[in-house]
């Protein structure tokens, strides 16, 4: 599981790992939120409307769910199962809340948490990005310094510092091999979800 403060750059990290075609199934967030300018449905995220995505929820179809900035976000619980049953190691990026859920009900999953260099640089980046107003961004700053403080709960820290991100994702695939050569491996299995 990826997670970290809004505007770390987890999409990023990810969209590098995708291009190096690393042996690994990335799950497609499910959210209420509008589709920003060029984000593509189903690969970028899975565009729901909310009664949509609140079936999910009561069906039993979402691993975990939260409401964050005022949207739903979830991970479709069949795509993890079904890459898991294929044998392959899966990649959930989650906000921390959706860490924290998921940590509860698979405590043997991997948490990996992506941290800027500093949060003057995270602060930067999201003024940068320009995709919230400034009441949405106010509260995105605030709440990356309560995130931080959610830090010990992570098995892994990543620092992904501004133009390093070929780094942070050598780091990520370090913590791969390394779980993989644990004497007693950890992993979930299709039929814990």
């Amino acid at each position: 599981m990826l997670s970290g403060p809004s505007g770390v750059g987890k999409d990023a990290v990810l969209a590098r790992m995708k291009r190096k075609a690393l042996p690994l199934h990335y799950t497609v967030t499910a959210t209420t939120r509008p589709q920003r300018e060029g984000e593509r449905d189903g690969v970028d995220y899975h565009f729901l409307s909310a009664e949509r995505f609140q079936q999910m929820v009561e069906r039993g179809e979402m691993l975990e769910w939260a409401k964050v900035y005022g949207h739903w976000y979830g991970v479709p619980r069949e795509q993890v199962k079904e890459a898991l049953g294929r044998g392959l190691d899966v990649i959930i990026k989650a906000d921390i809340q959706g860490a924290a859920t998921i940590k509860k009900a698979c405590p043997q999953a991997i948490l990996v948490f992506l941290t800027p260099h500093s949060m003057e640089e995270l602060e930067e980046r999201l003024r940068k990005r320009k995709t919230e107003s400034t009441i949405d961004l106010g509260l995105r700053i605030k709440t990356a310094y309560q995130e931080m403080k959610r830090l010990p709960m992570f098995e892994y820290v990543v620092v992904n510092r501004q133009d390093e991100i070929d780094l942070a994702v050598a780091q990520i695939e370090a913590i791969v091999t390394a779980e993989k050569r644990r004497r007693k491996p950890r992993g979930v299995r299709y039929n814990e979800l």
